[in-house]
C-alpha cells in the first residue's frame, strides 16, 4: 500500500510537471480540478452571440453535461456521462428564460453519452454498447424498460465516447474514436464510424480513418453525412488541422497514416511501405479545416423555418477548445455556410467562453440541438450549463406570448362508448388493475394528459410496475374508454 501511494504521488508530480511545463501545452485547469461555474450576470456580460440572435442560460446544475435531445412537448434531455446518467430538463412553461426543473431519467448507466429520439423511442450510447427504452413524450417519462441491443463495444484507452444518430436512410450511425494519440489499433472499430438497424442488428462498419468525429449530422440540402474529426496532437500549434469530412461509405479519412490534406504523418506516414503510401494517397482530405487543437465536436444543420434566412441550412459546429497548444484557441460555437459552388464559409456564432488576453476559459460548448420552434440549445461541460439561443424575432413572439393571457379553446367532452367502456371494465377486473390503482397508484387526471387515442397506445409500453399484456387495438381501446369513464364519473361527481 505504502509503495502504491508513493507511486501516485510520483506519477501525479511527473503528469503536473508535463502540464506546467511542457511546450505547447495551456490547459482549462477548472476542468481537470472543478469548481468552474457560470451565471446569468456571468452570461449576459461575457458570452456574445451573432447579430440576429439572444442568448440566455436555460439551467446552470448540469455536471458534465454533454449530449442533447429535444423532446416534443420541449424538454431537454441531456448526458452527463461521468455521472452515469442522463437526466432530463422541464421545458420553459413559465417564459422566464430557464428550465421550470430538472430530474434524472436514469442512471446506472456505463458512461452515456450520445442520445436520441425516435418515435417513443429514447437511444443511448454508452462507452461500451448502445441501449433503448420506451419514451412517453406527454409527460417526459420513461415508459418501459432499458434493454442493451448493441454490446461489446470496446472503451479503453482515450476518446471512449461514443455518439448516435438515426440517418435519412434509418440506420443507426455511431461513432467510436481511437484509443490513442497516434497509433495503429488493433480492434477495427475504434476509429471509425459505424452503423446498425434500430433493433441492433447488422453492425458494420461505415467509414475508417476517423480518428475522433464525436459529433455527426446530416446536410437538409444535399443530403450529405458531415462528421467533425479531431486532429492529432504533439506536432505543434497549428497542425495538423481539426477536420469536417464528407464521410462515404466504405471511404478511409487518413488517420493514423495522414493528416489534414494527405500530408504523412510524422510517426506513421512518412517512410512508410508502399501500401500505406497508397492509403495515404487514395484518402479522403476533410472539405474544411477547423485552426488546429480547436476540438469540434458537435455539429447540428438548422432546419427551422424560424431561423433567420442566413442560417438555414446552415451547420453550427461547438469548437470544444484546445489544451494542446500554447496559447488557447477555440472554445466557441461556429456557424458554417455553403454557397452555390459548395465552398463553405465560417463565421463565429457564439463566444465569450475565452477571455480577451486568451487566459481566462468562461466555458467550453460540447454539443447542440435545434427544437422545431427554432431554439438552439447548447450544453458546456466546463460549467455544466445549457445555453438557449434564439433569433430575436423568436425572442420577441415568447416574450409578448408571456405577457397575454393565455386563450385556450372550449374543452371538448369526451365521448365515451358504452359498450367499449364495459368491456374495458371486463379487463380491468380480470387483470385484477385495482390492487394497485386503487391503492398504490390511484389514476387521475388522465384526461390532462392523454386523448382516447394517446391512451391506447399508451398500453404497448406501459410504465413499470404495470406489465404489458399485449392486447389487441380492440383491447386497448376498449380499456382507454373505461378508464375515461371513471374520470368522467368522478367529475359528475365533484370528486
Amino acid at each position: 500500500m505504502k509503495y502504491t501511494l508513493i507511486f501516485l504521488l510520483a506519477l501525479g508530480t511527473a503528469l503536473t510537471t508535463l502540464v506546467l511545463f511542457a511546450p505547447g501545452v495551456s490547459v482549462p485547469w477548472k476542468q481537470l480540478t472543478g469548481g468552474a461555474e457560470t451565471d446569468e450576470e456571468t452570461v449576459e456580460q461575457q458570452i456574445h452571440v451573432a447579430d440576429g440572435f439572444h442568448v440566455e442560460l436555460f439551467a446552470d446544475a448540469v455536471p458534465n453535461a454533454r449530449w442533447l435531445a429535444v423532446t416534443r412537448r420541449g424538454d431537454v434531455i441531456v448526458s452527463q456521462p461521468k455521472r452515469g446518467r442522463v437526466a432530463l430538463l422541464q421545458a420553459d412553461n413559465d417564459r422566464d428564460g430557464r428550465t421550470d426543473g430538472q430530474r434524472v431519467l436514469i442512471d446506472g448507466l456505463r458512461r452515456p453519452h450520445g442520445l436520441f429520439l425516435h418515435e417513443d423511442w429514447l437511444y443511448i450510447a454508452e462507452s461500451d454498447g448502445v441501449g433503448r427504452v420506451p419514451f412517453d413524450h406527454s409527460d417526459g417519462r420513461l415508459a418501459g424498460s432499458y434493454l442493451k441491443i448493441v454490446d461489446g463495444l470496446a472503451d479503453e484507452g482515450n476518446h471512449w465516447t461514443k455518439t448516435i444518430a438515426m440517418g435519412p436512410d434509418g440506420w443507426i450511425y455511431l461513432s467510436s474514436g481511437s484509443t490513442c494519440n497516434v497509433c495503429e489499433e488493433e480492434d477495427p472499430r475504434r476509429a471509425t464510424i459505424m452503423r446498425f438497424q434500430p433493433d441492433g442488428s447488422d453492425l458494420e462498419i461505415y467509414a475508417t480513418g476517423l480518428r475522433n468525429s464525436v459529433g455527426f449530422d446530416w446536410s437538409p440540402k444535399d443530403g450529405g453525412l458531415y462528421a467533425t474529426d479531431n486532429g492529432r496532437d504533439w506536432l505543434g500549434d497549428d497542425f495538423p488541422p481539426c477536420e469536417l469530412n464528407l464521410v462515404e461509405k466504405g471511404a478511409f479519412y487518413g488517420w493514423p497514416y495522414a493528416n489534414g490534406n494527405r500530408v504523412p504523418d510524422p510517426d506513421f506516414g512518412v517512410d512508410a511501405s508502399v501500401e500505406i503510401e497508397e492509403k495515404i494517397a487514395t484518402s479522403r482530405p476533410p472539405v474544411h479545416d477547423f485552426p488546429a487543437h480547436n476540438a469540434p465536436l458537435g455539429i447540428t444543420f438548422l432546419r427551422s423555418p424560424a431561423q433567420p434566412p442566413g442560417y438555414r441550412d446552415a451547420a453550427l459546429v461547438a469548437l470544444h477548445g484546445s489544451w494542446n497548444r500554447s496559447t488557447k484557441d477555440g472554445y466557441k460555437v461556429v456557424s458554417l455556410h455553403w454557397d452555390e459552388r459548395g465552398n463553405i464559409r465560417q463565421r463565429d456564432f457564439l463566444w465569450g467562453f475565452l477571455s480577451e488576453d486568451r487566459s481566462e476559459v468562461h466555458g467550453r460548448p460540447v454539443a447542440i440541438a435545434e427544437d422545431d420552434s427554432g431554439n438552439i440549445y447548447i450544453s458546456d461541460d466546463y460549467v455544466g450549463a445549457i445555453y438557449r439561443v434564439a433569433s430575436e424575432n423568436r425572442r420577441s413572439a415568447r416574450a409578448t406570448a408571456g405577457k397575454k393571457p393565455r386563450i385556450q379553446a372550449p374543452h371538448k367532452p369526451l365521448v365515451i362508448d358504452s359498450g367499449a367502456s364495459q368491456r374495458g371494465e371486463e379487463l380491468y377486473r380480470r387483470h385484477g388493475c385495482a390492487r394497485c390503482h386503487k391503492a398504490q397508484v390511484p389514476l387521475r387526471d388522465l384526461a390532462k394528459k392523454y386523448n382516447l387515442q394517446s391512451l391506447a397506445d399508451y398500453f404497448d409500453t406501459p410504465t413499470p410496475p404495470m406489465p404489458s399484456y399485449g392486447f389487441s387495438g380492440t383491447q386497448k381501446r376498449a380499456l382507454a374508454h373505461y378508464l375515461m369513464s371513471l374520470e368522467v364519473q368522478a367529475q359528475s361527481n365533484g370528486d
